[in-house]
Order: C-alpha cells, then sequence, then structure tokens
C-alpha cells in the first residue's frame, strides 16, 4: 500500500475507535435504550456486517475464531456498555485505551521484558496520572463506572494478545463476534427488568456495531499491513484525544483540567514506554 493510503485508513480507523466511545455514550445519556439491549445490538450487527465482509472478500467459508476470544470479546463490550452509563465519553476513552496498552506492556513484563531508563519515568507517568484522574473530587469519575472500563480495557487486551499471530484477523474477529451473540443476549436477559428501548438508541447500537465496530476493525486490521507494531500501537493513544474533541464538540461535554493533567500523563507515559523500547542487542 502507498504511504497515503495507510494514512487514510489509520485516521478513518482511530475516528471509528472514538465513534464507539460517542456513540454509545450518546446512546445510554440521549436516549432510553438500556445497556444490555445497547450490547446485544452492537454484536449482533457487527457480526453481521463482519460476516458481510468476509463473504464478500473471499466467498463462502467457515469464521475462524474461537469461543475463549469471543468471552474475552464480550466481556469488553459488556463493560464498555455499563461503564459509560456513568462516564464521560473522554474519560471512558481514555480508561479503556490506557487499560488496553497496560495489559499488554504487562504481559510483555511477564514473559521476561522489562522496563528501562525512561520506560521507567513513563510507568510511573501512567499510573501517577489514573490517580490523579481517579482521585476522590467534584469531577472524579464514579469509581464502579470507572472499574468497568478498566475491566473492558483489560478484556481487549487480553482479545489483542490473543489474536496476535492469527492468520486472517477480520475473519477470526467475524467469527468471534458471532460467537459472542449468545454471551451478549444472556446478558440482556439477565437485564431484563432494566429493558428499555427506542429507535434512536437503537440506531446508534446499530451504527456502533456495523461501522465503528465491524467496518472500523477491517478498516484496520487492512492498515496494519503498513504499520510498524510500535507505530500500531503508538497511534492508538490519539483515540481518547479525539474522543475528547468530539464529546466537547458534540456531546456537550466539559473538559475539566483533571481530564486534560490526567490525559498528557498517561498517554505520554504510556507513549515513552512503548516509543523507548530498548534495540535488539542493547
Amino acid at each position: 500500500m502507498s504511504r497515503s493510503r495507510v494514512l487514510l485508513l489509520t485516521a478513518l480507523a482511530m475516528l471509528a475507535f472514538a465513534g464507539n466511545s460517542l456513540l454509545c455514550r450518546l446512546a445510554l445519556a440521549g436516549t432510553t435504550i438500556d445497556a444490555g439491549t445497547f450490547t446485544v445490538v452492537r454484536i449482533v450487527s457487527g457480526a453481521l456486517t463482519l460476516w458481510i465482509i468476509v463473504q464478500l472478500r473471499s466467498g463462502a467459508g467457515g469464521l475462524a475464531g474461537n469461543w475463549a476470544s469471543a468471552a474475552a470479546l464480550f466481556a469488553y463490550a459488556a463493560g464498555f456498555s455499563l461503564a459509560y452509563i456513568n462516564l464521560s465519553a473522554a474519560t471512558g476513552a481514555l480508561l479503556l485505551f490506557g487499560a488496553v496498552q497496560a495489559t499488554m506492556i504487562g504481559y510483555g513484563f511477564w514473559n521476561g521484558d522489562r522496563l528501562r531508563g525512561w520506560q521507567v519515568v513513563g510507568f510511573a507517568c501512567a499510573v501517577l496520572g489514573l490517580v490523579a484522574l481517579l482521585l476522590p473530587g467534584l469531577s472524579s469519575p464514579p469509581l464502579h463506572s470507572a472499574a468497568l472500563m478498566v475491566g473492558a480495557g483489560i478484556a481487549w487486551g487480553i482479545y489483542s494478545l490473543r489474536g496476535r499471530g492469527s492468520g486472517d484477523p477480520t475473519s477470526a474477529t467475524a467469527g468471534n463476534f458471532v460467537r459472542a451473540v449468545p454471551f451478549a443476549a444472556a446478558l440482556s436477559l439477565l437485564m431484563l427488568s432494566r429493558f428499555s428501548v427506542d429507535v434512536a438508541g437503537v440506531s446508534y447500537a446499530i451504527a456502533s456495531g456495523a461501522l465503528t465496530s465491524g467496518l472500523g476493525y477491517a478498516i484496520w486490521y487492512t492498515a496494519l499491513k503498513g504499520l510498524k507494531a510500535t507505530s500500531a500501537a503508538t497511534v492508538q493513544l490519539s483515540v481518547p484525544v479525539i474522543a475528547t474533541i468530539g464529546g466537547a464538540l458534540l456531546l456537550g461535554e466539559h473538559v475539566t483540567m483533571r481530564i486534560v493533567i490526567a490525559s498528557v500523563a498517561i498517554l505520554g507515559g504510556i507513549a515513552l514506554v512503548i516509543l523507548k523500547r530498548p534495540r535488539a542487542g542493547t
């Protein structure tokens, strides 16, 4: 692929990932749809979209993926929806992507990677930023919602780690979305007492599943073919920034100094850990 195409696809993917946060927050804060119904509609529409993409690209055939990865995908989607009942788009995206990167960095540490020099500084900054974000105060997010979003990020990190080296990530994600449907249906049944739905909420859930999830992941996996691993990890740090801007412009969310400071510390710290990895042989 040409460099310009890689850049375009990468930008579209990041906009899609940020759009997921905006659509979920818009649906749960501005319509009557409940989190369980939003989750099941999102997963079903995502599964259908990805299945169509796989069929159009490679013809009829079985979908890849497995049940363990599908469970991780569902855990991410469920925690994401439940957390956004009370979190702003900016705070949710920051916690989510911070937790994703922390999970993947932690996995590397567990397997023998060690932090050195500026990486230690970056890790400390990220931790302090998270503490600053969650400290009690008028602008601090509800702790239970923050915990749900961190859990969603850990689940997505696990899902990403499990998917490394898969021959066809789009086909694997399509299969995992299909397998996640019964999990989402079970959650919806468990939350039946809270069932509520309207046209706008369902529309946002469909857009989240079909466009910013299904189509967004397909675009991202195409862009990854032209990106180095470090670049792919670093560029995802732009998503909370995009979500913050979108939340302010489209949802009327107030950007507090707490979220600005925490964003700089968390995202900057993670960037240092990723970018300052020692070269082979050093």
